[in-house]
């Protein structure tokens, strides 16, 4: 049993609770045994199993969870960076916190994922440039135009006038969110190689040159640099780069390793 497997026990079909198995092996697993095997994965692999519970959107206590766990590892860590060691200890706590946080977000991104429009900064509208044509009348129709039967538009001033005003977002179409995924190959991970297809003659696929065949766009480093200068300001652009965009990057692939140990900790407790 692997930890996708685990996903069907948080969501049940039916209001029946019962703890007897489907099918009449001996060696089927009961509901209380998958509970037990949860319960037994979580404390192997906490980080893990909290993480990927987390990025399925099963429990946001779990993501909570993962995160913390995450900023406690970095702390043992971050010493090796010589610019986070430089950190004041009121300091390292917070970025740490915040760096386990972007890593987090980006370790649970997928072709599926949402993120906030940029566009309209989530609202769904912004405020654009209106125009609207307006009139009044210079004067009142006096009678003697009246008499000759003139037409008030003839005593009319028109006028073109600009307004502010909320209009829909072209970019989300008032969802207030975009599709995460890749625009070149929409979540697929892979795209029409045009060298290869223009020499065989036929459409050839290959992983999407931008995406790298993920099918998604990871967030960009700046934005946890950006979010990591909110905090302080002791850390320069050259040597987030150098130095400290490394051990973010390491801090990402702890999620996945973490998950791994988890997923195999929970095969070995169910085989």
């Amino acid at each position: 049993m692997n930890l996708e497997n685990t996903l069907k026990y948080h969501f049940a079909k039916s209001t029946m609770i019962s703890d007897s198995p489907r099918a009449t092996a001996s060696d089927a697993l009961t509901g209380s045994d998958i509970m037990a095997a949860m319960g037994m994965t979580q404390e192997r692999a906490a980080m893990g199993y909290s993480a990927f519970l987390g990025k399925m959107g099963i429990s946001n206590n779990d993501r909570e969870r993962a995160i913390e766990l995450l900023a406690q590892y970095a702390q043992t860590k971050c010493d090796r960076v010589a610019a986070l060691r430089k950190l004041d200890a009121e300091i390292k706590p917070l970025v740490m916190h915040q760096l386990a946080t972007f890593a987090f977000e980006d370790y649970s991104r997928s072709a599926a994922s949402v993120k906030q429009c940029d566009c309209c900064s989530g609202q769904g509208f912004i405020e654009g440039d209106v125009f609207t044509m307006k009139s009044h009348y210079t004067m009142k129709l006096p009678q003697w135009a009246k008499d000759l039967k003139q037409s008030p538009s003839d005593f009319e001033v028109k006028r073109q006038v600009k307004e502010v005003a909320k209009v829909l977002c072209s970019t989300c179409k008032g969802k207030k969110v975009v599709s995460c995924a890749c625009k070149d190959c929409h979540g697929r991970g892979k795209a029409v190689n045009q060298e290869l297809t223009e020499k065989q003659g036929v459409p050839v696929l290959a992983d999407c040159k931008r995406c790298s065949g993920r099918g998604y766009e990871r967030i960009p480093s700046t934005e946890a640099y950006a979010a990591v200068c909110q905090i302080t300001k002791a850390i320069s652009l050259d040597t987030w780069k150098k130095s400290v965009k490394p051990f973010y990057d390491q801090l990402i692939t702890k999620f996945d390793i973490e998950e791994a140990w988890a997923d195999a900790q929970l095969k070995q407790i169910t085989k």
